[in-house]
């Protein structure tokens, strides 16, 4: 099974672009950053997860999402790569949307220690 939540901040507002061919599918694309419940010290204490949506949702999401808001996000995990010019491989790590929900109210935009996002 490949199932996927998070729980986050947006890094910054969705990308929303359309696919090629004679029925163009709506795609967005946005980075979650989510807060480890462990920190050791000298290490970062959010993951940047890129996410990407399809379709109407990708729609929504474009529409109201916005940077600093907390979301919820369910989906799979999905691996990618491919071979560069010098011949070495890339690997990308990204989610792919199931569903996916606001977390918190409006007005808040401030971190889950008190100081606010900007």
């Amino acid at each position: 099974m490949n199932k996927v939540m998070l729980l986050g901040r947006l890094v910054k507002d969705v990308e929303l672009r359309y696919s090629q061919g004679g029925n163009p599918v709506a795609v967005g694309k946005y980075t979650l950053a989510v807060n480890r419940q462990f920190k050791k010290e000298g290490e970062p204490e959010a993951d940047f997860i890129n996410i990407i949506v399809f379709g109407k949702a990708a729609e929504f999401a474009e529409k109201y999402f916005k940077k600093g808001q907390k979301i919820v996000v369910v989906g799979r995990l999905q691996v990618r790569n491919y071979e560069n010019e010098e011949g070495r491989k890339n690997f990308f790590t990204e989610v792919i949307v199931d569903e996916q929900y606001f977390a918190g109210n409006k007005k808040d935009k401030s971190s889950d220690d008190g100081t606010e996002v900007k």
